[in-house]
């Protein structure tokens, strides 16, 4: 199991990675009130250290 991570520290990472987004842009992607783009999502499957597959839900 992966150690929690803030909406914060996520969005933090998420900026190293290049994507900029803050921690409200986070808490609408929980939400569903905000859509991923291809991009953002290569990079969230990068900071959390999953697969786009993963994250797709889409079995290996």
């Amino acid at each position: 199991m992966q150690p929690k991570l803030s909406q914060r520290a996520f969005a933090d990472s998420l900026q190293l990675c290049g994507i900029d987004v803050d921690k409200n842009a986070i808490q609408r992607i929980e939400c569903g009130k905000r859509f991923v783009t291809d991009i953002e999502l290569v990079c969230i499957a990068k900071v959390l250290n999953v697969s786009v597959l993963d994250l797709l839900g889409i079995p290996k």
